[in-house]
């Protein structure tokens, strides 16, 4: 039996986490309230309980034991990283665009942070938003991961509660075993080759000929390889449906979800079942508002969603729905005194496929100044799965300090890879062939022979990565640099 199974739950005056104040995060979360003042920030080894069974994961948490910082956007980053485990890692502050010598970025000796080190961090914010932060290494996979948010002074002014939450995929083998698993599997296509036989191509827009993909081991859909590892559990605030977070909401209330996929290799539907929603914000950006109940999140990305709980209250799963699959995960948000059911851990139904409909129609609050292009390229993603390689190639990405530059990237491979950039914010431009007015991001998914421009300014001089948050698709080749001085 799990530790807290239960077919029904009836909300007590404070759940757990519960977040009650009408600007407010995960309790117990660490602040900086005062000017000047270092916020502390482990790296430490935890036990939480997976269906049933205890497991060892990482966690970067604040000396009261509540996961990851929150910070105001109007004060610096000032933290005092200190680490409390017995290996070496890299963590990156993934959204925020701090100089490269503070940033957990790989193949910067200076960054790497080894067991009984800590670390200061002082450098300013430059906006607010949802962001997170992670390990650079497998460790990511060790659940080595927390929430960063940054509140404006426009948030402290809004009437809603925060409700904020983490998803990610577990396993009880060791990131090194999943890796190994891949490598050897063998048996796939070779994602590189033969592309041009299996679409039209016409006015830069891509037309799949379905009935021409072959197929191979952990292929589906026509040769699709949707999700090339099988997880013991999919997580919400490291708890399965067995056991979610319930959180405690009024009733007529206004909740902003700050959701962030932290996910390895997971892309998530997020399912607001009952309750009308709003997308308001994008990796930490404020977007045009776009209503409905279903909004993709690929790995890496975040997503502000506001819902309005009814006046006569009740209970309201949300639910992260993994992508081409029936596993799911998520949380509850409830008023006082209502029953919770029990919510099975898999669907009647696979989860949506994660695509570009919603992406082309995303349109930024603040875009960015118009200005000329100084510098284009064109990259290509591509891989071979019987080896599980996978490759940025194209243009070398040699960028002046002050450039505007333009990066038309396109996925020839039979998987997605959500691309994310360090060190800087952009601005999606372009979407399969179309120009768009996109929003401001800092990931973006690239669908399967898709193709996806974006635009950003060079003003972080540093050696920056360019990856697939995919974790294995890096840690197997899809990484580049983009790196100029001032």
């Amino acid at each position: 039996m799990y530790r807290r199974e239960f077919l029904t739950r009836t909300v007590a005056a404070a759940a757990t986490y519960a977040l009650v104040n009408s600007v407010a995060t995960r309790a117990g979360a660490e602040t900086n309230p005062v000017a000047g003042s270092t916020q502390k920030l482990n790296i430490v080894k935890r036990t939480i309980e997976v269906s049933g069974k205890p497991a060892s994961v990482l966690g970067l948490t604040a000396p009261n034991g509540s996961p990851g910082l929150i910070l105001d956007a109007d004060r610096a980053f000032d933290v005092e990283l200190s680490s409390q485990i017995d290996t070496p890692t890299l963590i990156h502050w993934h959204g925020l665009t701090p100089p490269w010598d503070q940033d957990g970025v790989p193949d910067n000796p200076a960054a790497l942070i080894k067991p009984g080190e800590s670390r200061h961090y002082n450098f300013p914010l430059a906006y607010g938003g949802t962001h997170w932060m992670h390990a650079h290494t497998l460790q990511e996979q060790s659940l080595l991961a927390a929430p960063l948010i940054i509140h404006t002074a426009d948030d402290r002014k809004r009437d809603e509660q925060e409700v904020v939450v983490l998803l990610h995929d577990f396993s009880f083998k060791s990131p090194e075993e999943l890796l190994a698993d891949l490598k050897g599997k063998g048996g796939g296509m070779d994602m590189g080759h033969d592309m041009g036989s299996m679409m039209n191509m016409s006015g830069g827009s891509m037309k799949m000929d379905m009935g021409k993909m072959p197929m191979g081991n952990g292929m589906a859909m026509g040769g699709m390889d949707i999700n090339d590892i099988e997880y013991d559990a999919y997580l919400a605030n490291d708890r399965t449906l067995d056991d979610p977070e319930v959180f405690q909401v009024e009733k007529g209330g206004r909740v902003r979800i700050r959701l962030i996929n932290g996910a390895t290799a997971t892309g998530f539907t997020i399912d607001t079942g009952g309750l009308d929603a709003t997308l308001v914000a994008v990796d930490g950006h404020e977007i045009e508002p776009v209503h409905g109940r279903q909004f993709p999140a690929t790995m890496g990305q975040r997503l502000d969603i506001v819902v309005e709980v009814p006046k006569e209250g009740g209970s309201f799963p949300v639910l992260a729905l993994r992508e081409g699959a029936s596993q799911r995960t998520g949380f509850v948000l409830a008023t006082p005194g209502t029953d919770v059911t029990r919510i099975a851990t898999s669907g009647d139904a696979n989860g949506p496929l994660l695509g570009l409909d919603l992406e082309q129609g995303l349109r930024p609050l603040t875009p960015l100044a118009k200005r000329r292009i100084d510098k284009s390229y064109e990259v290509t993603l591509s891989g071979d799965m019987t080896k599980y390689a996978w490759t940025i190639q194209g243009d070398a990405l040699d960028v002046t300090s002050g450039d505007r530059v333009e990066i038309g990237i396109r996925n020839m491979s039979m998987m997605s890879h959500p691309m994310h950039l360090h060190g800087h914010k952009f601005q999606v431009v372009g979407v399969n062939g179309r120009r768009v007015t996109g929003a401001i991001r800092d990931t973006i998914l690239l669908p399967m022979m898709s193709t996806v421009t974006v635009a950003f300014d060079a003003d972080n001089p540093g050696h920056w990565p360019f990856h697939c948050h995919h974790l294995y698709h890096m840690a197997s080749g899809m990484m580049t640099y983009i790196g100029y001085e001032a």
